[in-house]
């Protein structure tokens, strides 16, 4: 939810049609990862039985949303808006965008060494390597987008805001 947000929340300020294009096409996509991701929360949870709760060690979120999906990390925080990083500046987004898809691509990693279920385990390598075309996605924004620089606005001014003078 976090990466969709970001991302289609920072499509406004970018200054080349590109780089609009690819943040809508990443941001529409997480949407549709959120959807697959909250399908098989749901279906891994849904029969549990109160003795599987708790040894599962989800007796806290069961109290509070039952088995209903809930968006919140590993460590149980809550998703916040908070963690959306949009600056208005394309070069400081970029960064963060990559540096997002490579800590989800990690995410899923980890998710890997644990999952042994062969459904979960195809649909969290599907997501992984979405992670990774994303990745690249957004390697060649920052590309297309220092391309647009010059010895006088390298990292001087930010296009979406700044005239060069």
């Amino acid at each position: 939810m976090g990466a969709s947000l970001r991302y289609i929340s920072q499509r406004y300020v970018m200054p080349y049609p590109e780089l609009k294009a690819i943040l809508t096409d990443i941001g529409t996509e997480e949407l549709a990862h959120l959807e697959m991701i909250s399908a098989l929360v749901y279906q891994l949870t849904r029969n549990l039985t109160p003795e599987q709760i708790k040894a599962g060690g989800f007796q806290d979120y069961f109290i509070n949303h039952t088995t209903g999906i809930f968006p919140q990390d590993a460590s149980g925080v809550p998703f916040s808006a908070l963690t959306i990083a949009s600056t208005g500046d394309p070069l400081a987004d970029l960064h963060e965008d990559l540096a997002a898809e490579q800590k989800a691509r990690i995410t899923y990693d980890n998710i890997l060494r644990y999952a042994t279920d062969p459904e979960v385990r195809d649909a969290i390598k599907f997501l992984r390597q979405r992670e990774v075309v994303h990745y690249q996605r957004f390697g060649e924004a920052l590309r297309i987008t220092t391309d647009h620089l010059d010895s006088k606005n390298f990292y001087a001014l930010n296009p979406a805001f700044d005239k060069p003078v």
